[in-house]
């Protein structure tokens, strides 16, 4: 893996204004998940790199499910999409990790390509009507404060360059790819 295969990973820009760097550096965290998470088989992107049980296929479901989560239903107020709706997270808190490995590539890179497509709409939104100030319509649950854009942005960057973190490791256990 060398920074040439990663096609659509554009690095942020050196200045810019606040949303549109903070933008800049999700897309990025973004396309580097897509590039170390794609080109696998089903059994690959199932495979544990032991005594972790995380598996590339659980961190693609798991990012669909944080997208939504955070950009639809906390900042927008929207209905969980599907597969989603219905999941008892309070019973399975591991449900997408647990589930992601019966499911196909395309199956969970589509996922994640159409939530992404619908967090970056509910983005633009929040962007017109208040910026990185926009409030979310749920609060915190623990404080009752409310949650800007600002934070969720700064939120989602370190969660995808945490996973990224773990989808080098995992990467290179399955296949022997490295890179950045």
């Amino acid at each position: 893996m060398t920074t040439d295969d990663a096609p659509g990973r554009t690095d942020p820009p050196y200045a810019a204004d606040e949303v549109t760097m903070l933008r800049g550096y999700l897309d990025y965290q973004r396309a580097t998940f897509r590039w170390k998470t794609s080109g696998l088989t089903q059994a690959q992107l199932g495979t544990a790199h032991p005594p972790s049980t995380l598996t590339l296929a659980g961190l693609v479901k798991h990012m669909a499910l944080v997208e939504d989560w955070w950009f639809g239903v906390t900042l927008r107020g929207a209905t969980a999409v599907e597969p989603f709706t219905h999941v008892d997270f309070d019973a399975d808190p591991e449900w997408e990790f647990r589930t992601a490995v019966d499911d196909t590539p395309e199956q969970l890179h589509g996922l994640l390509a159409s939530v992404v497509a619908a967090c970056d709409a509910h983005l633009d939104a929040a962007v017109a009507e208040g910026g990185a100030e926009a409030v979310a319509v749920r609060r915190d649950r623990r404080t009752d404060e409310g949650i800007t854009l600002r934070w969720i942005l700064v939120h989602m960057v370190e969660e995808y360059a945490r996973h990224n973190g773990h989808a080098d490791l995992i990467r290179e256990a399955v296949d022997g790819t490295t890179g950045e």
